[in-house]
């Protein structure tokens, strides 16, 4: 009887083992997704499909490691008969709830940035100045091909801008122009991004910024302008892709 209860120990980890590997796989297919897209394995189109099926398998993962912790816990209260019988539920069961973590924790990701996506507008081009945004000049031949073209789209962007973003607005700084310049410069290159264009003269400076995941791009444009005894910066995002 004993050396039957001990061979049947392995049934009852299957389903956590399992579970805990589909939530692993969701992970996966999770980390694969932007870097795919970004050395042009597939299309944006599925890397965002790949984004939407880890939700699916990450909460089935999720599913089958509570079935997997269910089963283990049933099994122990029905299998008290030997120690190593109550040693291997001990062992099964942290993995059915490492599953579970896992599995909801994978899923959450991409649904946590649907859910904000949908609260957000869908504008992907922002800045400090609606009416007279700064414009691109050295970024352009960057842009050539880009879905997005480089113009602004006008009103019906700075309405939405400024509804979900009011508190977006010019930096005015008590100092001079070249002093504001060299600090907005100073500023960008402290982001990481890759200066285009930093043209003091006309204080204007131009830098990209890619994303580490997808490798997204995003172009930015900074305008300094004097306004009375001080200087105004002025500042534009615009994504390439989006």
């Amino acid at each position: 009887m004993e050396e039957a209860t001990i061979n049947q120990n392995p049934r009852r980890s299957r389903l956590a083992l399992l579970g805990l590997a589909v939530g692993l796989a969701a992970g996966i297919v999770l980390a694969a997704a932007g870097p795919g897209y970004r050395w042009q394995w597939w299309a944006l189109g599925t890397a965002f499909d790949m984004l939407r099926w880890v939700v699916y398998i990450g909460l089935a993962g999720a599913a089958v490691s509570l079935a997997g912790a269910i089963h283990t816990l049933v099994r122990r209260g029905t299998r008290r008969d030997t120690r190593r019988d109550t040693r291997r539920d001990t062992k099964s069961l942290p993995l059915a709830l490492g599953g579970i973590i896992l599995g909801i924790a994978i899923a959450n990701i991409p649904y946590s940035w649907q859910q904000a996506a949908r609260e957000a507008p869908a504008i992907h081009d922002i800045t400090t100045d609606t009416a007279d945004p700064p414009v691109f000049v050295a970024i352009l031949p960057l842009r050539a091909g880009a879905p997005n073209p480089p113009d602004y789209a006008g009103r019906a962007v700075a309405v939405q801008q400024e509804q979900a973003y009011p508190d977006i607005r010019p930096a005015l700084l008590a100092v001079a122009p070249i002093t504001a310049f060299e600090r907005s410069l100073a500023a960008a290159r402290g982001q990481g991004w890759d200066i285009v264009a930093a043209v003091a003269d006309e204080g204007r400076i131009e830098a990209s910024d890619t994303s580490f995941w997808f490798g997204f791009v995003d172009d930015v444009v900074i305008r300094v302008t004097l306004a009375g005894k001080g200087s105004r910066v002025d500042i534009r995002s615009k994504s390439r892709v989006g």
